[in-house]
């Protein structure tokens, strides 16, 4: 089966070549028939598998039949014939990025848009009108609003990792989105499984669909070659930087829980002599997207990232995936090593896996179906001192000591029993009232106690003097 035997003009099949690929991959040889046809479409495929070329190819064709412009189709400004919803802004930009690849022969006009950057160049791209616009749904609704878009005449809509859009909150947006739509156009859904959530949205969605289904729910890709390291918290960052030394790894996708941590991580490997940039939510799209470029260029070994930010990553022959700390949802473990394992190549996915993380271990593996093997570590020898993440001492567990404090010591390092100041041997504490005895007492007067004496450094007050005003807190910011 070639690209051409599926009904694709000689500009498209001629660009998909210049890309290096020639065989359809299986969810291409069933999506690109079916979206050529004007049907809706249900896809359920895993990262990797050639989702993005199963609608970019069949969606260009419709746009521009045999290669040429409709011509009875004129782009009217701020319009837009196809839209593409994405969840992330990495997503979004490699999208549109594939597009443009395979467009390369033909007249598109299109535009990715998305938050965390200037709108100004965004509506001066849309304004002339769009062929294809590739969005997120929140920066789309802003524009949308603000009638710089016009979404009115869309004839085909793209969702694009759907299942991702509800786990990140997005699907109001989205929704809000789709009610600006025609009523009669072409929808294409794509997720990595079809959870209730997704079938739900896709029966309120599509019309009649092709439902498609090229791996089953919830597997990980055969390909990749997955291991397990056993190993305490506080080593593992040492561990990590043992394994790419030691193994030359020249790309590697890590996985971190948090920001912070991801940050910290990065800041590590840099000392360590192993050129690291970490992205999450909280880096700017410039600081992610040339973190992005000097990755896939080589400039850095390895990129720390959080999933949101690392969802949808598209790196050619990536040959490591490392989850640093384990996802709390199992389902997120699929996503994450299966950004090698890539277009029928090979990968490796590296699990560190500390003591706590045992019960997260087990729900991957319940979940996969497969036990992960144990890796070798290349005889690791973990560093006297622990290193932990936090950078912040280790606290000692209720109830113990560290080796080698006597009972009785504590934070202040001051023995329980210290013997009282002025205290000898064999004599006893002085009493409270012999402690006092050099203290002035009040005296009474006639039966009623004495004034108390005024010290020495202030003034009396007088019954007209100006009394010290006490300091108000303002409100609201004065």
């Amino acid at each position: 089966m070639s690209f051409a035997s599926l009904g694709l003009s000689d500009a498209l099949v001629s660009a998909v070549a210049a890309t290096g690929y020639s065989t359809p991959t299986p969810v291409q040889a069933q999506a690109i028939p079916a979206v050529l046809e004007g049907r809706d479409l249900m896809v359920a495929a895993q990262t990797g598998t050639g989702k993005t070329a199963g609608f970019s190819l069949p969606l260009l064709e419709l746009l521009f039949p045999a290669g040429h412009p409709d011509a009875n189709h004129k782009r009217a400004p701020r319009q837009v014939r196809a839209l593409v919803l994405t969840p992330t802004r990495e997503l979004a930009a490699q999208v549109h990025d594939s597009i443009l690849a395979y467009a390369r022969d033909l007249p598109l006009k299109s535009a990715c848009i998305f938050g965390g950057v200037g709108a100004s160049p965004q509506v001066k791209a849309i304004a002339p009108g769009l062929d294809v616009l590739v969005a997120c749904p929140g920066r789309l609704l802003d524009l949308s609003n603000q009638k710089m878009v016009d979404l009115s005449r869309v004839e085909i809509l793209v969702l694009d990792e759907a299942d991702r859009m509800l786990d990140m909150g997005f699907i109001h947006d989205v929704k809000k989105v789709i009610a600006k739509l025609p009523a009669k156009r072409q929808n294409l859904l794509f997720s990595a499984t079809f959870s209730k959530e997704i079938t739900e949205l896709a029966n309120r969605l599509l019309h009649n669909p092709a439902r498609i289904e090229v791996t089953p729910p919830n597997t990980t890709v055969e390909r990749i070659e997955q291991k397990v390291f056993r190993i305490a918290s506080g080593h593992k960052r040492a561990l990590l930087a043992h394994l790419v030394t030691l193994g030359a790894w020249e790309q590697v996708l890590v996985f971190t829980r948090t920001k912070h941590g991801a940050n910290r991580l990065a800041e590590y490997l840099e000392k360590n002599g192993l050129p690291a940039a970490a992205i999450h939510g909280n880096k700017s799209q410039n600081a992610r997207t040339k973190a992005l470029a000097d990755f896939k260029a080589n400039k850095i070994r390895l990129l720390v990232a959080t999933d949101i930010a690392a969802r949808g990553l598209d790196i050619d022959q990536l040959p490591h995936v490392v989850n640093f700390e384990l996802p709390n949802v199992a389902e997120d473990y699929v996503h994450r090593i299966g950004r090698t394992g890539r277009a029928g190549r090979s990968g490796e996915a590296i699990s560190l896996v500390s003591p706590d993380e045992e019960k997260l271990l087990k729900a991957i593996e319940r979940m996969t179906r497969q036990r992960i093997e144990e890796g070798d570590d290349q005889n690791f020898q973990p560093p006297a001192q622990t290193e932990l993440n936090s950078d912040r001492p280790e606290r000692q567990p209720r109830g113990q000591r560290p080796q080698g404090q006597a009972r009785g010591q504590g934070r202040n390092d001051k023995p329980r029993h210290e013997k009282r100041q002025g205290q000898s041997n064999g004599q006893r504490p002085a009493r409270r009232d012999e402690q006092a005895q050099d203290k002035p007492r009040r005296t009474e007067v006639n039966g009623n106690r004495a004034a108390k004496p005024q010290r020495q450094d202030s003034a009396p007050r007088s019954a007209g003097g100006p009394r010290r005003e006490r300091e108000k807190p303002a409100l609201f910011g004065g």
